[in-house]
This record gives C-alpha cells, structure tokens and sequence, in this order.
C-alpha cells in the first residue's frame, strides 16, 4: 500500500471544514476530526507509497436503511458506536462474507480505470455488509472519484508528493487520482487492490464510529504528542488489517485468485517504519493476521500492547 493516512482533523463534530495537506508519514487531526487517513510510508519497488484519507466523524443520528423485523417486533436502527477496543464490529464472531470479484481488465484509461476501482469498491461492500449488519452498524455508500478535486469535504486536496489515494469521510469518497496511482503502481492489481481495500478500511471505520472514538482521544491538533502518534498508528494498521480481511474474502473466487489475493497482501510489507504507520514488520504483521484470522477480532489494534503497534 503507498502512503500516508491522516487521522481526524478535528474532534468535535462540527461542519466540515476544509481539510489540511498531509503529510506523507503523519497523521493530521485537528477540531473537526477529520480523518486524514492514508497509508503512510510504504516502500514500494522505485520509492515509497503513500495511502492518504481523510474522516469526518459519523453524525449521531445515520441515515440508513432499517431491514425488515418480524411485525410487533421493532429492529434498532443500525448506528455508528464510538467505541474502540469494545466497539461491536470487533466482537468475537464477526466476520465478511465471501464475495466473488468480477473486475474489469485494468487500464490506463482513466474512465475504466476508474470503472475498474468502483466495481472493486462495491465488491468490498458486499464482503463488509454482514460484518456491519452482525455489529448493527451502519453501512454508509463510498464513492470513488480518480480526478483530483481542488477541493472536497476535507477541504484542499494533498499534492502528489504527500499521497497516492486519499480517503475522505466527509464525503465518503476515496480519491485515488489515476496519474498518482499509475504512476505507483502502474498496472500491477495487487497494488491496486492492496490501497483500495485499505483505503475502504478507513470507511469502515468511518461507518462504525471507530475514528470518531479515536478522534476524541487525540489531545493535539497536528497528532504530534506519542500519545497520539500512537492513536494513529492503531488506526493505520487497523486499515491494513481490514484491508487484508477484505482481501481474504474475495480471494480464489473470480477476478482475485489465490494468487493475486496473497501478492496484494504482501504489497502491505512494502514499506518503510513509520512513526505514525508502525514497523514496517507491525505492518505487514496486521495484515496477515486479517488475511489468516478471516475474523474482525483478529483487527483489535486497540487491544494490543504498544510492541505491536510500534
């Protein structure tokens, strides 16, 4: 995966506010906890990636559709949960469901390319909706755009030098402008796949409320206490482990063989240490125990001891 991924930008929930540059291998929060979230640091054959995404904390009340309940019986509606360790989506038990991938050829072309990320993004949704529907967690829709804006709902967009994708949560979009991602990856999938799947990781944790909860425990704007540079290191290997899950999910079915599917998890070993992205070995470490566990607790980062998020 390349990149930086920048957590909250701010903590309170307010109106969205443009968003900060990133900064490739840091995080940056400030009042309005948007998220920058990318993955940040990650070495690829010809330099560092960077993953770069951006959050905005769930509203309390989530527009969502409630399923259907037996008559007389009312179902609760499914509502983010602004819990960490304790959050519902990391219970034991929880798990995607298995999807089968029909992706398009990759291309330059911008069009299809952007046709190619989109239909891989409704494919993570499908693999990520009975995790969300067990927890009772809402399953908001993320968009996908490859242009990038001048500006979003995170405000000004990052230069090259800072990401290759970005994930924005105010707007639920993951940016991943086709210059920057060909010019990382080229046509290599498993690069692809491996910064798709980790920037809809970031979105899951929008739609659980697990960044809104960790938005609130930063203690700085800019994350640069150790405290919060740990905080965003749970977030960003907590990325990559939901990223492997998902890769796990569609693996050996359709368009993502075994093959592929184990070639876009090493992809998240490609990287170096990052103070707000962990070791390059706690990195690649994360991912597999998604990949391996096919469990959402197998994702506890917050759970584990700062060794392992280090």
């Amino acid at each position: 995966m390349t990149g930086t991924d920048e957590v909250p930008r701010s903590f309170a929930p307010s109106p969205p506010r443009p968003e900060s540059p990133r900064k490739t291998g840091s995080a940056v929060v400030g009042l309005l906890m948007v998220a920058v979230l990318t993955a940040a640091g990650m070495a690829l054959a010809g330099g560092p990636r960077k993953i770069d995404g951006q959050a905005l904390p769930a509203p309390d009340a989530l527009t969502s559709e409630v399923a259907k309940a037996p008559a007389g019986k009312a179902k609760t509606p499914p509502k983010e949960v602004r819990e960490l360790e304790t959050n519902p989506l990391l219970a034991e038990g929880v798990a995607l469901g298995a999807v089968t991938c029909r992706l398009p050829a990759i291309s330059r072309d911008a069009a299809k390319l952007e046709t190619y990320y989109k239909t891989f993004a409704s494919c993570l949704a499908e693999a990520w909706k009975p995790a969300l529907d067990q927890a009772n967690e809402p399953t908001l829709t993320a968009t996908v755009q490859v242009t990038l804006p001048e500006t979003s709902a995170c405000g000004k967009a990052p230069s090259e030098t800072e990401a290759v994708a970005y994930y924005c949560g105010g707007d639920t979009t993951i940016y991943a402008p086709t210059e920057w991602m060909l010019g990382d990856a080229g046509l290599e999938r498993s690069r692809h796949l491996a910064t798709m799947a980790h920037e809809y990781g970031h979105h899951v944790q929008r739609s659980s409320g697990i960044l809104s909860a960790a938005a609130e425990k930063m203690s700085s704007p800019d994350e640069d206490t150790p405290a919060d540079k740990e905080l965003v290191r749970r977030i960003e290997l907590q990325a990559n482990c939901f990223g492997a899950l998902a890769l796990a999910a569609a693996s050996g079915r359709g368009s993502i063989s075994t093959s592929l599917a184990n070639a876009a998890l090493a992809d998240y070993g490609r990287t170096d240490d990052s103070d707000t992205h962990g070791s390059r070995r706690n990195q690649l470490k994360w991912a597999k125990a998604g990949f391996s566990a096919k469990a959402t607790s197998a994702c506890n980062t917050w759970a584990a001891p700062a060794a392992d998020v280090k």
